[in-house]
């Protein structure tokens, strides 16, 4: 494959899709295979659209000026993506974690941008897709980029390190998610580890959680380590200083106390702010700047929000759910005060064999506490229930839902992305 000829199309007409339904005149297309789809079927379509480029891997039964034909369209956009980030020479931050790693991207991204022209990864696109696509999307004026990394087993961090090339690292933390494909949590910590290990091989920069002792094993070698956290020993740390409803964080630096009010539901988003002061920090951007990026910081897409609706607060964290950032979450909620509380949980993806263990120990987890309610919705508790209310989805806990007419309760809304648990209370 001619990469050189492929960026000069790039530099031409800088604008990548993988999807003919989005894409626009003028948009480059890779011809990308999935399970149920082959994008070398939309050739036709794309060009029809306006499509500046087609790279395709397959024979369309026609030919075209504008056909790019290599072995391997998503290795294209791949090695495509990995030229585009040679002609940088800037921080590129990297960011994985079983939970949490896209609230620190949005709070880092927030502090950032700040001081500099920072690019970042739009939503979740943090896969094999959508990190060269991120990629692509930086422009010739970045002074900074933030790029987000999801897993779910050995290599893939490794293998986005290859055409990412970060010059500093965060993992948030090593928690039980994608246990099926990562192999239980000694190879959880071994798969995100593939972050510190190409800084180590790369004289890179590492932050590190340092209320995690694990973390000091990993980065063991790492030429530059900088930390956080709430031990006084860390370069930023802080505590919860008030977590009734949205999380307040107390700051030390230089000796004094510093408040932060945030819009964030939950304790467990304290690493994600440390995070985010440290790196502030690091870079050189003013404290009160760090302070008001964190402060006007609004979370969306389902994530540690905060809603009210028809005389109840709902705390909305249907984004994704693995036995740890679901233990935290019910944790938290039962801490706060208040009373009519109503759990609402969807089940957990991606465990395998120990599925059924997890969901029996967070069951295990509620029964600890008082409820007004408690709704499972997913096969997984299917059998687990007990005398909690269960639905099959998401669209019958939702009718249900719509029968009590509730008033003055809280509830907390959580589950794995595919129980769309968001829409029990739409």
């Amino acid at each position: 494959m001619n990469i050189t000829r492929l960026y000069d199309i790039y530099l031409q007409f800088p604008s990548v899709q993988t999807d003919t339904r989005q894409l626009k005149a003028g948009d480059m297309f890779f011809a990308l295979k999935g399970p149920s789809f082959n994008g070398n079927d939309y050739a036709q379509q794309a060009l029809e659209k306006g499509a500046s480029c087609c790279v395709v891997d397959e024979s369309v039964g026609f030919e075209h000026e504008k056909l790019f034909f290599v072995d391997d369209a998503l290795a294209a956009l791949q090695q495509l993506a990995k030229h585009h980030r040679q002609q940088f020479n800037i921080p590129f931050l990297a960011i994985t974690g079983s939970n949490g790693k896209t609230t620190t991207k949005e709070l880092v991204h927030a502090v950032l941008s700040q001081k500099f022209i920072t690019y970042t990864t739009t939503g979740n696109l943090n896969n094999h897709i959508g990190v060269p696509l991120t990629i692509l999307k930086i422009k010739k004026d970045a002074e900074l980029a933030v790029i987000e990394m999801g897993a779910n087993h050995q290599k893939e961090i490794a293998s986005y390190c290859d055409y990412t090339m970060p010059t500093h690292g965060l993992i948030t933390n090593c928690g039980k998610a994608h246990l099926e494909g990562f192999g239980g949590e000694a190879g959880i910590r071994k798969g995100k580890g593939e972050l510190f290990g190409y800084l180590i091989e790369n004289n890179g920069t590492a932050f590190v959680f340092a209320d995690h002792d694990y973390f000091f094993e990993m980065v063991s070698g790492v030429n530059e380590v900088i930390t956080y956290g709430t031990l006084n020993s860390a370069s930023t740390n802080g505590v919860v200083h008030n977590d009734s409803l949205l999380l307040e964080v107390k700051l030390n630096h230089n000796g004094k106390d510093e408040l932060i009010q945030t819009h964030l539901v939950g304790g467990y988003n304290l690493p994600n702010v440390l995070a985010a002061v440290c790196i502030g920090r690091y870079f050189g951007v003013d404290e009160s700047a760090i302070k008001s990026a964190i402060q006007s910081y609004i979370p969306s897409n389902s994530r540690s929000q905060l809603l009210k609706k028809n005389g109840n607060t709902f705390i909305l964290d249907a984004y994704n759910a693995n036995p740890s950032s679901m233990k935290l979450a019910i944790e938290n909620f039962a801490a706060m005060p208040g009373q009519n509380k109503v759990l609402m949980i969807g089940a957990m993806m991606e465990l395998g064999e120990v599925s059924d263990l997890e969901h029996r120990a967070i069951l295990d987890l509620i029964a600890l506490y008082p409820w007004a309610a408690v709704v499972l919705v997913g096969k997984p508790y299917e059998n687990l229930h007990g005398s909690y209310h269960y639905f099959d989805n998401s669209i019958e806990a939702a009718a249900w839902f719509k029968n009590q007419n509730f008033t003055d309760h809280q509830f907390l809304v959580k589950g794995s992305r595919s129980m769309k648990m968001e829409k029990v209370i739409e």
